[in-house]
């Protein structure tokens, strides 16, 4: 498995893994939430972003994003990882080069995730990342980098 920078040549892989572990976890694809995965340059990177990809035999098994949200701020978001590659250290891998992306280029992170995704909110929580608040299901963090 290697985590490598995303190219447009994975745009249509990319996503439909980021739908089928969505449905995997019992969400359904929004296209109002999900729209930025039909141009993940567009979205990503042409707006001082990144989007990384781990792969496996040329297969997308997990992804993780920094989206540029103005004023300094970021918000480090797609950390997804598939179902049969999980409790191998590749969402702490790439959530980590996020991370550091973030580190190198803001000085303010958010995220959020929903409150049922314990092992998610664990690696926050551990990496520094505080709850700003908890809404209908979903936790809200921030940290200043």
């Amino acid at each position: 498995m290697k985590i490598v920078p995303f190219s447009a040549e994975y745009s249509s892989m990319t996503k439909s893994f980021v739908i089928s572990v969505l449905a995997g976890e019992g969400f359904d694809y929004d296209p109002l939430k999900d729209f930025d995965l039909d141009d993940i340059r567009g979205n990503y990177l042409d707006k001082g972003g990144t989007f990384f990809l781990c792969l496996s035999g040329g297969e997308v098994v997990g992804t993780s994003a920094v989206k540029n949200i103005g004023s300094g701020v970021c918000e480090i978001k797609r950390l997804y990882v598939k179902k049969e590659c999980r409790g191998k250290g590749v969402g702490f891998a790439l959530f980590s080069k996020a991370l550091i992306y973030a580190e190198k280029n803001y000085s303010h992170a958010r995220l959020k995730t929903d409150s049922s995704l314990k092992n998610a909110i664990s690696i926050y929580i551990k990496n520094g990342f505080s709850v700003v608040k908890e809404e209908k299901g979903t936790v809200y963090f921030e940290k200043s980098l």
